[in-house]
């Protein structure tokens, strides 16, 4: 079976990955974290996606209609994950599509604008999913904690609008702060990078053949992206919460 130089294919990966699905299950499910049949459905859900994707994207980068389609299919799942992670019930899950296309398209825009990246399906496809996958998280990470912040300090609200404070402004006042931490993992991730961890666009191109140096600089432009594109998520997440599009 074919391998790489960082996974090998050998018969017992199926095994090994079981394994590390049920050790994964097990201690969400002994810390009664809430998310032990989470972690399997999540894990078993990512092979059958991979594995279609990989039999599907020979076919998408070669046709311009397909590449769009795939890319509009990925925004519309990122939406409907972030909304939901927001909301909690579903309803008005699709306002998270607003700070999602916010921090992705502009960046996407300006690797084109200055040729950082080629128009080629093969390319655009991942980048496109680098920031969205970016910004669903850093949407539903700010809204989450920006509703659950108004939903606790409601008092604090009130005695902001009784000051004279407008509806949005004391909203904000109060989800702001809590909502800005959605931006810590990947300020911690640009950071530490090359110190603590050496992420996947760097590994893999070290193993495609390219240099260190050639690898060292796209994983740079993937992090100053990805962290330029979930700060403006975060931005237009706190500006919808405040305005109470995500809040009955």
């Amino acid at each position: 079976m074919p391998s790489s130089s960082l996974i090998s294919v050998t018969p017992l990966l199926p095994v090994a990955m079981l394994a590390l699905i049920a050790l994964g299950g097990l201690a969400a499910w002994l810390g009664r974290l809430g998310h032990g049949r989470a972690v399997v459905t999540a894990c078993l859900r990512a092979a059958l996606q991979l594995a279609a994707v990989s039999a599907l994207i020979t076919w998408v980068v070669a046709y311009s209609a397909a590449i769009a389609g795939f890319i509009l299919l990925m925004y519309a799942v990122a939406t409907y994950t972030a909304g939901r992670r927001v909301t909690g019930s579903g309803r008005g899950w699709w306002w998270a599509g607003i700070p999602v296309a916010a921090g992705t398209a502009p960046v996407l825009g300006l690797l084109a604008g200055f040729k950082v990246i080629s128009g080629a399906g093969i390319v655009v496809i991942p980048v496109a999913g680098i920031l969205l996958g970016g910004c669903l998280t850093a949407t539903a990470l700010a809204g989450r904690r920006a509703v659950e912040e108004l939903t606790q300090r409601r008092g604090e609200v009130e005695a902001a609008l009784s000051l004279g404070f407008m509806p949005r402004d004391a909203a904000m006042e109060i989800c702001r702060p809590a909502a800005a931490q959605a931006l810590v993992p990947a300020l911690d991730q640009t950071r530490t990078v090359g110190l603590v961890t050496l992420p996947g666009a760097f590994v893999g191109m070290l193993l495609g053949g390219a240099s260190p140096l050639e690898a060292g600089l796209v994983q740079l432009v993937v992090l100053v992206a990805l962290l330029a594109a979930e700060a403006v998520a975060v931005l237009v997440t706190v500006e919808l919460v405040s305005r109470g599009h995500f809040t009955s």
